[in-house]
């Protein structure tokens, strides 16, 4: 990684080594406020929904023939 970060700086990418850094940790900020807010947005009332009504559970085998035809489908139209 130290090489990785020496030549971003070779390259004039950055001006420093703190700089390369520095964006490392805003990119990774930014990927965990986006974690968050998809488990907000979305996992947590998927999982709210799931438990006030449990027949809408799917087994892995109907997830995976449900993305299996999504996919064909998708294919079908590009």
């Amino acid at each position: 990684m130290t090489a990785n970060v020496k030549s971003k700086v070779a390259s004039g990418e950055y001006a420093s080594e703190s700089e390369v850094i520095r964006e490392g940790l805003r990119a990774l900020d930014a990927r965990d406020r986006a974690m968050e807010t998809w488990l907000r947005e979305e996992v947590a009332p998927a999982y709210q929904a799931l438990k006030a009504d449990p027949s809408r559970r799917m087994s892995a085998d109907e997830v995976r023939a449900n993305l299996a035809r999504a996919h064909r489908e998708k294919t079908k139209k590009a």
